[in-house]
């Protein structure tokens, strides 16, 4: 062990430190004032300060530092211009991507901006759901909104175009070819389009029409569009559309709440009386399975080659296809989930929701299989489709996030009492209990104890076993 690593044990025993450079070939533990060691499932290095206060990892061009206890994490790949920041995740976070950047507070409070695909750098400012900006040399792409005073808005809320004045007494919205102008919103609308024409006095009386049209795809060819023809009376409690006109399939629905609702088509016919809360019965020839509900989706039964369900909400219910199956008891209380694709097979068990999950992967090809198993807030034990495995005592947030990266990296170093890793490929493994306090690292040719800050330190290698005490050398 170097001197400058000595000074920094004392230097934080002592509240002080030391700058230090290390490298992966001195490193030393003494958690959980210091540590630095390689990482196990991959190639890289980490170091922890003071831990859980501070800690950084380098994953080959991806560093990451972290101070848990702050809530603050920062993570950069200078290769691809990759780079995020959070403070108190979810509440601040920046990202970047190569030209690509958003910061946001709160998911109401943002900035961002980037390159657009005629190479213009735009920048935008949002301030949900009162304030809208973007400024960019192209000044076709500018556009202000007040809400609900005045504004334009431009590929934002799901629309292409958004214009308004004194919202909801004036909106004109376009998305692709159909524009739509409320007088109010969205009590009296006007719509048009390719073939499109529609009005509504909502909730009297409309019509929305559509006639077949046609249009040139990606390839070159010319694919047909088909139609439809809507009306309602008193909506919703008089409808009737056909869809799908101008194909093989033309759907025709009609509804009269509480008395009757049907829908007729060459592959599927459906009908209720009493709807919503009376008899259903459908018959799916596409998918070959007939359907009774009484009143869906409370009461369900299913029979055919497409689709078996038994349902009674909230008991019981048992429904499966080719690919699917899902299976509850007491609604949230037991829940299964099976699903067939190519190549791979999921599978999911959960009881009381996300107090206890089981989630299995198989390769179909391969054979190789993976597995997640989440107890909370007690642990987290992770198999991927190499064999690593991976687990950890306590585990709070993670069985409740089980997808979210921010709070491995934000959050996980405070609670996390015991840490478990073992690598299939090299044999490699350690286990650490409150921040390295203990740690013990194995490898096929011999293994490391750390225990108490470093104090009581032993090794074994094919050479011959070591100890310490008090970072003295002891024995051989």
């Amino acid at each position: 062990m170097s001197i400058t690593k000595y000074l920094i044990i004392l230097g934080l025993g002592f509240g002080f430190s030391f700058p230090v450079a290390s490298s992966a070939a001195d490193s030393v533990i003494a958690g959980p004032l210091f540590s630095e060691y390689d990482l196990t499932l991959d190639s890289g290095h980490r170091k922890e300060i003071a831990s859980p206060f501070f800690y950084s990892e380098q994953r080959g061009d991806l560093h990451t530092w972290a101070f848990p206890l702050l809530t603050l994490a920062h993570t950069e790949d200078p290769t691809i211009g990759y780079k995020e920041f959070d403070f108190a995740y979810p509440l601040f976070t920046y990202d970047r991507f190569g030209s690509e950047y958003r910061w946001q507070f709160c998911q109401l409070f943002a900035f961002g901006g980037g390159i657009d695909q005629k190479e213009d750098q735009a920048r935008r400012f949002t301030l949900f759901p009162i304030y809208f900006q973007q400024r960019s040399p192209d000044p076709s792409q500018n556009y202000t909104a007040l809400i609900p005073l005045y504004g334009h808005l431009k590929n934002r809320l799901f629309r292409d175009e958004i214009n308004f004045v004194l919202m909801p007494f004036y909106v004109k919205t376009r998305k692709k070819d159909v524009v739509n102008i409320d007088t109010p919103y969205p009590f009296f609308t006007r719509s048009y389009g390719d073939g499109l024409r529609a009005w509504q006095a909502w909730p009297f009386v409309g019509h929305d029409h559509k006639e077949v049209t046609t249009r040139t795809n990606g390839f070159g060819d010319v694919e047909s569009i088909p139609g439809h023809d809507d009306r309602f009376v008193l909506w919703p409690f008089y409808t009737q559309a056909q869809l799908d006109i101008g194909t093989e399939n033309t759907t025709r629905q009609q509804t009269l709440i509480p008395f009757y609702s049907f829908s007729r088509s060459k592959l599927r016919d459906s009908t209720s009386y009493l709807w919503p809360i009376g008899y259903t019965h459908t018959v799916d020839r596409e998918k070959k399975y007939t359907e009774w509900d009484a009143p869906w989706p409370l009461i369900v039964f299913a029979r055919g080659e497409g689709k078996h369900t038994d349902r009674v909400w909230p008991f019981y219910s048992k429904a499966y296809s080719p690919t699917v199956e899902s299976d509850w008891i007491g609604w949230l209380v037991y829940k299964h989930n099976h699903y067939e694709a190519t190549g791979l097979t999921w599978d999911r068990s959960r009881i009381l929701y996300f107090l206890y999950s089981d989630v299995k992967q198989k390769n179909k090809e391969t054979g190789a299989t993976s597995r997640r198993v989440d107890l909370w807030p007690l642990f987290t034990h992770r198999r991927d489709f190499k064999g690593n495995e991976r687990l950890q005592i306590l585990s709070v947030i993670e069985p409740v996030l089980p997808a979210s990266k921010s709070v491995e990296r934000d959050y996980s170093q405070i609670y996390a009492l015991w840490r478990s890793e073992k690598n299939a490929d090299t044999g490699a493994g350690y286990r650490s209990l409150l921040w390295d306090t203990y740690r013990r690292e194995t490898t096929p040719y011999g293994k490391k104890i750390s225990l108490l800050f470093g104090l009581f330190q032993y090794q074994s290698s094919p050479e011959g076993k070591h100890w310490r005490l008090c970072y003295i050398p002891m024995g051989k």
